[in-house]
């Protein structure tokens, strides 16, 4: 066991926080506004906003990025779950993810659809698609199976997830009373960790993408953002990693196997992901229909690439960055603000500085670093230190009060 991947497994025994995965935590929410940002500079539309200034770049960023994200996020989501269910107990686990996720998504979704909306009139304006005088076009319809989730989709599919753990252990927890059946299962998820760890968890979610007729391989595991069923990839894919996540905080142990097989994990995902960005023919946005020879190489090779990055962002995490550190503290706190705020502003961002003279590079940077900082702002300002930031981060933070000058007693 190498020195960092000891001390990964020294920290998790001890029952200290987790640093290394609250720094993967803050990455990712710092990868999601860039992921974001970048749709709008691909070299074709796929996205609402279309820059003047596009690279073939900008696609192999959103495509590298969006590999690992949600799954190392449900990975980090499943393993809290379980510290949180065995800190609390079900009833407070159920109230705990009443509160801050079903709380949170229902309260803002209708702002962020508000301020997407604007974005999109604003660059339907822009780009002379709104004739004046003309009628209005007719108000969308929505149902069940088209409701427009947005990017909160995490937040409904992770609840479903926590319900799901909640009525699949109480059976097993009723049943296995001398703790005979959770031997077992940590056994097996000994048995599970290790090199071979990415291709094992790739075969069901490769099968679940070739038997998609809509999948689209650009997007490796389809995000279920719109309709209240999620979509069966999305169901294996996120699933497996929230359950893997929710049985590895039973053994804690296993996160420094992790650690140690990461820089394997992350050649294997270099290799398979540049593989599955050209199988996958590039950004497309046409769906792979047939479940052919060709549609199950390009599922094979993309469910690897999935789980090996993901695999490998968690190890490198936890092998470097596992130290206290206070500004990874500070993003990871403000992360859940930064996921709910982020896209209605990107979105305006884009609009604001699409005709902009200059690289797409530099517009990019303009736009995350923008949004960025205005996420950072209003969490300091109106989350962090009241009510909000107990809402969402579970405690509040108190603003720092002046320490009372010490005066020296006289010397007698």
């Amino acid at each position: 066991m190498t020195a960092p991947a000891a001390n990964a497994a020294a920290h998790s025994a001890a029952g200290e926080r987790l640093h290394g995965l609250d720094a993967l935590r803050g990455i990712a929410l710092l990868l999601g506004v860039v992921l974001h940002a970048s749709l709008s500079f691909f070299p074709q539309q796929i996205w609402i906003v279309a820059d003047d200034s596009t690279s073939i770049g900008a696609a192999w960023l959103f495509f590298a990025i969006h590999l690992f994200r949600m799954t190392a996020f449900f990975l980090i989501a499943g393993l809290f779950a379980h510290m949180m269910l065995a800190r609390k107990g079900w009833p407070g686990f159920a109230k705990d993810r009443t509160v801050r996720i079903l709380g949170p998504l229902t309260a803002f979704w209708l702002p962020v659809m508000a301020g997407i909306v604007t974005a999109l009139v604003w660059n339907a304006h822009a780009n002379g698609l709104v004739v004046p005088g003309a009628p209005p076009p007719p108000p969308p319809t929505y149902d069940w199976t088209n409701f427009p989730l947005t990017h909160l989709w995490f937040l409904y599919v992770l609840a479903l997830f926590c319900a799901a753990a909640l009525i699949l252990r109480a059976p097993f927890a009723a049943m296995d009373r001398s703790g005979a059946w959770g031997r077992a299962v940590d056994r097996v998820t000994g048995v599970l960790v290790g090199w071979w760890m990415p291709a094992l968890l790739a075969a069901p979610l490769a099968l679940a993408l070739w038997m998609d007729p809509k999948w689209i391989a650009f997007f490796a595991v389809p995000t279920p953002d719109e309709g209240v069923v999620p979509d069966t990839a999305a169901l294996v894919g996120f699933g497996m990693a929230f359950g893997l996540g929710f049985l590895i905080d039973r053994r804690r142990d296993l996160l420094a196997r992790i650690a140690t097989w990461s820089p394997l994990f992350l050649i294997v995902g270099v290799v398979s992901g540049v593989a599955a960005y050209v199988l996958a023919g590039g950004p497309k946005i046409a769906p792979m229909v047939e479940a052919d020879g060709a549609k199950a190489l390009a599922a094979a090779v993309v469910a690897l690439a999935v789980w090996s990055s993901a695999l490998a962002a968690m190890g490198l995490c936890l092998r470097f960055l596992s130290g206290r550190s206070p500004v990874m503290r500070y993003l990871s706190d403000a992360s859940y603000w930064i996921y709910i705020l982020h896209l209605p502003l990107v979105m305006l961002a884009q609009v604001w500085v699409q005709d902009w003279a200059g690289p797409w590079q530099l517009k990019l940077a303009a736009v995350s670093l923008g949004v960025f900082a205005v996420c950072l702002a209003s969490y300091e300002l109106t989350v962090r230190h009241g009510f909000m930031g107990r809402w969402l981060n579970g405690r509040r933070v108190p603003w720092r009060k002046p320490k009372p000058d010490v005066v020296a007693a006289p010397a007698e």
